[in-house]
């Protein structure tokens, strides 16, 4: 019995792990570049972020709502100690330029707008870029990602009752599905909201990027179906839990 427990536990921690790491590498990554991945344009954040619903819905599957929730409030609290170790480093002073190495610096040729509303041109530090291009991110996400965590459980756990339990497929797609039109919509809108006011961008820029963002996540959902079910096969015999016996 002891061992079954450690089992669990084991299990536990490392898809809290996997979730959270995701979670951090989103936030850092962020906005700082935008990828082709097939017929998709992306955010380089956005790559991890669907493993995160991987890990929930394991975690609702066998651990139960309460256990998935508090993931979710643990990575929320992980999300303000980023953005509050983010913010220390931009206020803290800068070390003397002449102790500087070279690529601390860029050298802007023309004015440059970032999400969050501010105006960089000139000479301009590294992390001052980094910081301009993620904060409003981590913002954006710390909204975002709450809502639709938080959907994604319940909707989750709202199919598995009505279903009696059966159709993982339709418990794990569907409420991937609405979660993450939840946390795109959010995300884009709060991130790039000064931008659009201020006339950086237009709402046809924008909407490719919802609609570029939110396709790739639904397709990795879709993908993913198959490894939930294979995860599950493999789990129910090693933790020994029925699932359709967890609430």
């Amino acid at each position: 019995m002891k061992q079954l427990q450690k089992r669990r536990d084991f299990v536990f921690l490392l898809l809290s792990s996997i979730f959270l790491a995701c979670m951090v590498m989103l936030n850092i990554l962020g906005i700082t570049r935008f990828i082709q991945v097939g017929w998709f344009q992306v955010a380089v954040g956005v790559l991890p972020y669907p493993i995160t619903f991987i890990c929930t819905d394991l975690i609702c599957e066998f651990y139960g709502r309460d256990k998935a929730n508090q993931l979710v409030f643990i990575g929320f609290i992980t999300n303000i100690l980023l953005l509050a170790v983010m913010y220390a480093a931009f206020i803290l002073p800068s070390i003397p330029a002449a102790n500087l190495p070279p690529w601390q610096y860029f050298e802007l040729s023309s004015e440059v707008f970032f999400p969050n509303g501010e105006v960089f041109s000139g000479r301009t530090q590294l992390y001052d870029l980094l910081f301009a291009t993620t904060s409003g991110a981590v913002a954006a996400s710390m909204a975002a990602y709450l809502l639709a965590q938080l959907c994604d459980v319940r909707l989750f756990h709202f199919l598995k009752k009505l279903t009696g339990g059966k159709h993982l497929w339709l418990r794990n797609n569907g409420s991937t599905v609405l979660s993450q039109f939840v946390d795109t919509a959010a995300v884009i809108s709060i991130t790039f909201g000064a931008a659009i006011f201020a006339g950086k961008m237009s709402l046809a820029q924008t909407s490719a990027l919802f609609w570029g963002s939110y396709s790739f996540k639904i397709c990795v959902a879709l993908a993913d179906t198959v490894i939930i079910y294979a995860c599950v096969r493999y789990l129910k015999s090693y933790l020994q839990i029925d699932p359709s016996k967890i609430r």
